[in-house]
């Protein structure tokens, strides 16, 4: 079971408290499945700040490194382009990574097509193309059902998802793109706190393109 304290977004202001389902001409991002809230306390159990992004396409700049000095961790979906972002990160705070469908054999060299790990006690597997609940890529579909992830991020899509898989109880994350190439209106990325095996304190970060 996967726990949320509360969702709220930064950089532009969106009034509502909850994730719920959002118009995708007006944001470029949809959520299509209402998460349920749940409030928790642990004690005596250390938090790990994660910032979760994608589809920088080669882009870096001030801001996304104000997010990155925030974090305890930062996680990359893929689609890096020029490895200078992934160099300015990792100089910064640790970094794991898988590489896109745009990387280059440097890239490739570098990060995993796919990655599996823990974070606490959250299993994670991150892949670029990936899919999500109810339309899994193929490559990954039939492993996703025998051994789900409590966490299961993806790129690619340009397109900001949250949301639970009915079938397995995973939790997916897409955080959109925070690159400037592509079709979307607005940059994002995504920040959450994972304690035990607690998510919670998950925050949209929205930014001009």
């Amino acid at each position: 079971m996967v726990f949320f304290t509360k969702v709220h977004f930064t950089e532009k202001q969106i009034p509502c408290e909850l994730i719920i389902l959002m118009p995708i001409l007006l944001y470029q991002y949809i959520f299509l499945d209402r998460l349920s809230v749940f409030l928790t306390f642990q004690t005596n159990q250390s938090v790990t700040k994660i910032l979760l992004l994608s589809d920088t396409h080669s882009h870096i700049d001030d801001t996304i490194i104000k997010y990155v000095k925030q974090a305890d961790q930062v996680w990359h979906a893929g689609d890096i382009g020029d490895l200078k972002v992934t160099d300015a990160i990792a100089a910064l705070k640790p970094l794991r990574a898988v590489f896109g469908n745009i990387d280059d054999p440097r890239a490739r060299a570098s990060f995993e097509l796919d990655l599996h790990f823990m974070c606490e006690g959250v299993s994670v597997f991150m892949t670029h193309i990936g899919g999500y609940p109810g339309r899994y890529n193929k490559r990954i579909r039939a492993g996703i059902y025998a051994n789900p992830p409590t966490l299961f991020i993806t790129g690619h899509s340009h397109i900001l998802k949250v949301m639970p898989c009915k079938k397995t109880g995973l939790l997916h994350m897409n955080p959109g793109a925070i690159g400037r190439h592509g079709f979307h209106k607005v940059r994002t990325m995504l920040r959450f706190e994972i304690n035990g095996n607690n998510i919670s304190n998950l925050e949209v970060i929205e930014l001009k393109r």
